[in-house]
């Protein structure tokens, strides 16, 4: 059954699977990005005649493959083609009126695409939600800041998103959706990304809830920090940095010349060069330009930019293991390379590494390392998030993802992207074999995925409202449980840094 359905902007035709979901592919939510169009905001897709087959994923955004062994681990799907800045979606029932879920890839905001088959979104609809999943531009294109004297705007990949989700709000209806009960949610830079829409002007009453795994609303370049990233990577171009000039340079070069700059960054992590880019080696991010994303994200969402919308937050135990031991860099790691890092999070000399040795006492330099950076990228803005909207009087519900992967005999832990084919209940895609080992348990995705099944429908995924003082995280394991202010000692010394 090919279903036909009306969008502002053209017919479209859809496959129907043999479970009855109906899945439509390649929508375009805005005008390819090229030409004149190229470093500017979005705009409206232009309309087409006829019906517009969306039977297969579309182009997905420019981007350099993963390096080896990162490559095997998060595999993608890159689709040439400039019309990239479209939208897939799966329903259950066209007539319906669902809730909907809106999902934001990660992939440091460099790589990645809505249309990896491990987010195929049959799950969700199975269970009742119509799944959405999007591209937005990512690296340069998406996140240079060119500063206050250029025409264009900064945050173009958000800007992205926010047309994306204005297209949902438009359009849903026609798939069986409810745009009055949106949630947005995603993964890593997807999640840092919902962190800066809490905060943005553009996007308010776009979505109503928000899902965020492993990453927060911590982790933004300010206006001299993006003018530093802005000026060497023009000068690695050998061009000004300016809008015409950039956008005059290929596709290709933009990407090897962001590899270099990435690379230049990591060699010599130095905040006089790089400022906050030199901790989290993202120089390709949401970026405090006092238009767009008028301040910092927590500084917005503490005064009660994002009040009423319930936010369902976590991260997974063992989060930077997927940096540290794929690449051999976790035995490389010594007590005082754990002290310096410990010392630039910001935490007391001495005082911060042995907080962490006391902690994890049977822990090598290794996993002490990857503990630390878990904390400081991902456990703390998440919690931090938590209490910022508890004060507002939204709800929250907070998570740790605590089943560790048998990949790479063990060592990886409950690591980065790890908990995301339990949301999606797609264990058994080819996308996430390298990450989950043999034989994944079924039982703990059951649970996850119907915990996110029932925050998008309900605002409530099974588990207490997180709350200070009790500060409950809900912990999905073999065995599940929720735990109250889990490591609180680590906890209270982040906290005496605020």
């Amino acid at each position: 059954m090919r279903p036909v359905l009306a969008t502002s902007h053209g017919l479209v035709r859809g496959v129907t699977g043999p479970s009855g979901i109906a899945c439509f592919k390649n929508l375009p939510y805005a005008a390819a990005p090229t030409g004149p169009l190229r470093f500017m905001p979005p705009q409206p897709p232009a309309v087409w005649a006829g019906v517009r087959d969306a039977d297969a994923y579309g182009p997905t955004a420019p981007q350099a493959p993963y390096l080896p062994p990162m490559d095997r681990l998060l595999p993608e799907v890159l689709v040439p083609g400039e019309d990239f800045l479209n939208l897939n979606i799966w329903t259950p029932d066209p007539a319906g009126r669902l809730p909907v879920l809106v999902w934001l890839h990660g992939g440091a905001f460099t790589n990645g695409t809505g249309s990896l088959t491990g987010y195929d979104g049959t799950a969700f609809a199975r269970d009742g939600v119509v799944l959405v999943t999007l591209n937005y531009r990512l690296g340069a294109e998406g996140f240079l800041h060119l500063g206050p004297g250029d025409t264009a705007r900064a945050n173009l990949g958000l800007l992205d998103q926010i047309a994306a989700l204005e297209w949902v709000r438009d359009n849903i209806t026609s798939f069986g959706g409810d745009p009055d009960r949106v949630t947005v949610a995603g993964q890593s830079a997807g999640a840092m990304s919902i962190g800066a829409l809490l905060a943005m002007p553009a996007a308010k009453g776009l979505f109503h809830r928000a899902a965020l795994q492993s990453g927060a609303a911590h982790h933004t370049l300010s206006r001299s920090s993006a003018a530093s990233v802005a000026a060497r990577f023009a000068a690695i171009l050998g061009v000004s940095p300016t809008r015409p000039d950039l956008a005059a340079v290929p596709a290709e070069r933009l990407l090897a010349a962001q590899s270099q700059m990435r690379g230049e960054i990591s060699a010599r992590p130095d905040p006089a060069l790089w400022g906050e880019a030199a901790l989290n080696l993202m120089p390709f991010e949401p970026v405090v330009d006092h238009d767009t994303l008028p301040s910092t994200p927590m500084g917005a969402i503490t005064g009660g930019c994002a009040a009423g919308v319930d936010i369902l937050v976590g991260w997974t135990s063992d989060e930077f293991r997927l940096f540290t031991v794929p690449s051999g860099l976790s035995g490389l790691v010594t007590d005082d390379l754990v002290e310096r890092t410990a010392t630039a999070y910001g935490l007391p000399p001495g005082r911060g590494a042995a907080a962490y040795r006391a902690a994890f006492p049977a822990a090598n330099p290794g996993e002490l390392f990857a503990q630390l950076a878990t904390d400081w990228f991902y456990r703390l803005p998440a919690l931090r998030l938590a209490e910022a909207q508890e004060r507002q009087g939204a709800r929250a519900f907070v998570y740790e993802f605590a089943w560790p992967s048998p990949a790479h005999d063990g060592a990886l832990g409950a690591c980065h992207a790890l908990d995301v084919p339990f949301v999606f209940d797609n264990l058994a895609d080819p996308a996430f074999a390298h990450l989950l080992g043999d034989a994944p348990p079924q039982t703990i995705a059951d649970r996850m995925h119907a915990a996110w099944v029932s925050f998008a429908t309900t605002g409530d995924p099974g588990w207490s409202a997180y709350r200070v003082p009790d500060r409950a995280v809900h912990r999905f394991a073999a065995v599940p449980a929720t735990d109250h202010d889990p490591r609180r000692s680590l906890r209270t010394l982040w906290d005496g840094l605020r």
